[in-house]
C-alpha cells in the first residue's frame, strides 16, 4: 500500500491498528484509556478494529464507523471473502493453496491486515470475521464463500440474529456479476448476485460435477477442500485435484495422533464453539468416545452439542470455566461425565479406560482463554500430556 497522508481515527492499537499506521501515518489511534480525549462530535472516518464490540462507548460516539476493509475498497483488486462459524481459516488457505499460481495473496483475518496485502496481485483471500463484517458498509466480495453457521461471539454481536446478520450482509449489496456460496438457509435472501446454496458436501460435489472420491479429506475438512475446488471452478473452469491433495492441515484441528500403545488420540483444541465438536465428532461417531469438554463458551448455547452425543458411546471429562455446567448438562442427558477441572486430570483418567478400539478426543466447545493463551497452547499441552503417559 502507498503511504497516505489523510487524517483519520482508528479504535484500537492491537495488529489491525498499527498496520493501517504504517500506511496512514497521520491516523490517530485510540482505545478505551483514551475516552477522555476522544472527540464525540468529529465527522473524521474512524476505523474499528476487529476486536472492539458496538457497545464499546467510543464506537456508539462515533459517527463515520467503518471496517479496514471499507478504507480499502477502493485498492482493493478482486477478492474472495470467506467467512462462516467453523473452517474459514482452513478453506482460507486452501483457496490460496490452489489459487497463487494466478497471483493470489491472503490474509485479513488470518495471517496478513489488509494494509500490508500487496494491491498489486491478482487476487486477495480474505478470511472474514463477523467483527469486519458488522463494520463493513462500504466495501464487498466478487466471490463470497460462506461456511455453515451455528452459535457464537454471542457475547461480542448481542444474540444470534446479529451474529448471523453479520455473516450473511456482504451479499446483500453485491452485484449481478458477483457470485454468492451460502449455505440452504439463506437461500430466499435478496441479492442480485448468482446465488448458490447448499446443505451439504453432496449439493456441492452435485452442482459443480466434484468427484468427492478423488479428494483425499474426510468431514469436516471435505467440505472446506470443496469450496475451494468450488473457487477455481467458477475462476478458472478447472477441478484441481491434484493441488488439493497436497495441502497440509494445520496443527489442532481433528488432528490425530497415537500414544505409545497405538491408541487414537484427536487433537482438536480450535473446536471453540458447538459445531465445530460435532462436525469433529462425525468421523468417530461408532467407536467407543472419550470426550474432554470445557473452558469458557462465551455464553453459547451448548444444547445442541448434547442433544447430538446423547445416542454416542461417549464419556465426557469436563474442564475449564464451565466444568460444572457441563456436568449438569451431562447428568440431565444421563451421560457419563468425569469432573476434571484441568486438562492433565482428564488424560490421566482416559488414559485408564482408553482402548485400541476407542478414541480421546480434545474438542472443547469452547475458548481457551480462561486457562490458557491460546487454543493452540491448549493443544499442544494436550499433546504432551498424552506422548507422556507412560512417564505420569
Amino acid at each position: 500500500m502507498k503511504v497516505n497522508n489523510k487524517a483519520i481515527r482508528v479504535l484500537g492499537k492491537g495488529l489491525t491498528a498499527q498496520a493501517i499506521k504504517d500506511v496512514y501515518p497521520n491516523a490517530l489511534l485510540y482505545d478505551d484509556s483514551d475516552f477522555s480525549s476522544y472527540d464525540t462530535n468529529s465527522n473524521e472516518i474512524t476505523v474499528v478494529s476487529p476486536g472492539i464490540p458496538p457497545h464499546n462507548q467510543m464506537v456508539l460516539n462515533s459517527k463515520n464507523v467503518q471496517s479496514d476493509y471499507d478504507l480499502y475498497s477502493d485498492d482493493m483488486p478482486f477478492s474472495i471473502w470467506i467467512s462462516g462459524t467453523n473452517g474459514k481459516t482452513t478453506t482460507t488457505q486452501m483457496c490460496q493453496h490452489i489459487l497463487e499460481v494466478y497471483n493470489s495473496v491472503y490474509g485479513g483475518n488470518i495471517g496478513t491486515p489488509l494494509s500490508k496485502l500487496d494491491e498489486n496481485s491478482s487476487i486477495w483471500i480474505l478470511e472474514t470475521s463477523s467483527f469486519t463484517l458488522h463494520y463493513t458498509n462500504k466495501a464487498k466480495p466478487n466471490l463470497y464463500i460462506l461456511l455453515p453457521i451455528s452459535e457464537d461471539h454471542i457475547t461480542w454481536h448481542g444474540n444470534y440474529e446479529e451474529y448471523k446478520a453479520s455473516k450473511i450482509k456482504p451479499v446483500l449489496t453485491m452485484n449481478e456479476n458477483e457470485i454468492a456460496i451460502v449455505p440452504d438457509e439463506f437461500k430466499d435472501i435478496k441479492t442480485n448476485a448468482k446465488l448458490i446454496t447448499y446443505k451439504n458436501s453432496d449439493d456441492l460435489c452435485e452442482y459443480f460435477n466434484i468427484d468427492r472420491t478423488k479428494i483425499k479429506f474426510k468431514e469436516p475438512f471435505l467440505l472446506d477442500a470443496l469450496l475451494a475446488l468450488a473457487s477455481k471452478k467458477i475462476l478458472f473452469d478447472e477441478i484441481d485435484y491434484e493441488r488439493i491433495n497436497t495441502f497440509t492441515i494445520d496443527e489442532h484441528k481433528v488432528e490425530e495422533f497415537n500414544d505409545s500403545q497405538k491408541r487414537l488420540w484427536i487433537n482438536d483444541s480450535k473446536a471453540t464453539n458447538v459445531d465445530a465438536t460435532i462436525n469433529a465428532l462425525y468421523s468417530y461417531k461408532e467407536m467407543e468416545i472419550h470426550l474432554i469438554l470445557g473452558g469458557d463458551d462465551k455464553g453459547a448455547n451448548l444444547l445442541p452439542l448434547f442433544d447430538y452425543i446423547k445416542d454416542l458411546d461417549i464419556h465426557v471429562y469436563a474442564i475449564g470455566s464451565n466444568t460444572e455446567k457441563i456436568k449438569n448438562y451431562c447428568n440431565n442427558y444421563k451421560i457419563n461425565v468425569n469432573k476434571c477441572e484441568i486438562l492433565k486430570n482428564a488424560v490421566e483418567i482416559i488414559d485408564t479406560k482408553l482402548d485400541l478400539k476407542g478414541v480421546g478426543i480434545l474438542s472443547p466447545s469452547a475458548a481457551s482463554l480462561d486457562q490458557y493463551t491460546s487454543y493452540s497452547a491448549r493443544g499442544k499441552e494436550f499433546k504432551n500430556l498424552v506422548n507422556n503417559l507412560s512417564k505420569l
